[in-house]
């Protein structure tokens, strides 16, 4: 098996921005994803003083930014119709993910179809391909890739990237997700091997329950990417933690190190004074 790096997505954490790459640091994690924020979220992430404070911690910590994800489109619906106010409001958030994970220096922004953004029907297949293929023109012009996150079937994930059709497309592959939808992440893999993401959300159906051995299929997905001679470097935890829970967050990362690379904790000039807070 591969060694893999570790990461930590902020929006399954009790904090985020700046105050969860320090806690990133303070556990030996060298990469963290941050989400763009939002309504109900977490301050947007373009926010210029927002912006200012992360790229400092990322500067002070040596944690790198993996990627930007705009799960506020969850809320909006990446599929809306076009020309409708909501169509607008999704071109405005990509361009504005695109341009923060630019100006951050991410690699990758990727765009979630869930909830309002769930893929349910042929028109919306086409929409999301649309969408898509227009973000990833934006982004191939910073060199960024652009990836979804979805729970379509192998079939229908097969056409969305075949519809999309760039270069810089890529798919975010999630262990828990597709379980979840009565689909296998193993499936994803047999299809879109070629594209995924380099980095993959690890994940237990039950996202509050510790990793166990009984977490097979997470293993699985990781010996049948090298099988592949997948690209992914980075497998980032997004079980929920929003609890603050850092015990199970710590026992989590010790299961996933076994059979990772184990990364030493890095001294960092964050400290640890109101890291929970958000």
């Amino acid at each position: 098996m591969t060694l893999k790096n570790i990461g930590l997505a902020d929006w399954r954490l009790s904090v985020s921005g700046r105050d969860a790459i320090c806690l990133a640091a303070d556990l030996g994690v060298k990469g963290v994803q941050l989400d763009l924020g939002g309504p109900g979220r977490a301050p947007w992430l373009d926010n210029p003083q927002r912006l200012k404070a992360i790229s400092h911690a990322l500067d002070e910590t040596q944690v790198h930014l993996l990627a930007v994800s705009a799960n506020v489109l969850n809320d909006i619906g990446l599929c809306a119709e076009s020309g409708s106010a909501a169509s607008r409001d999704v071109r405005n958030i990509i361009s504005r993910a695109i341009d923060t994970a630019e100006k951050l220096g991410a690699g990758l922004v990727f765009f979630p179809s869930f909830r309002r953004s769930e893929i349910t029907n042929q028109t919306e297949l086409v929409r999301t391909a649309e969408v898509l293929t227009w973000a990833c023109y934006q982004a191939q012009q910073r060199g960024l890739l652009v990836a979804t996150e979805n729970v379509l079937n192998p079939d229908n994930l097969l056409k969305l990237i075949r519809m999309v059709n760039s270069a810089n497309f890529r798919v975010v592959l999630d262990t828990g997700n597709p379980l979840k939808a009565g689909q296998s992440p193993l499936g994803v893999i047999k299809v879109a091997a070629n594209v995924i993401a380099p980095q993959i959300h690890i994940k237990s159906v039950d996202e509050s329950a510790p990793l166990t051995c009984s977490d097979q299929i997470i293993l699985d997905v990781i010996n049948a990417l090298d099988n592949e001679g997948s690209d992914v470097s980075t497998l980032v935890l997004e079980n929920d933690y929003r609890d603050g829970d850092i015990s199970r967050l710590k026992n989590d990362l010790t299961w996933l190190r076994k059979y990772t690379v184990r990364l030493p904790v890095t001294e960092n000039n964050c400290g640890r004074s109101g890291m929970m807070q958000r």
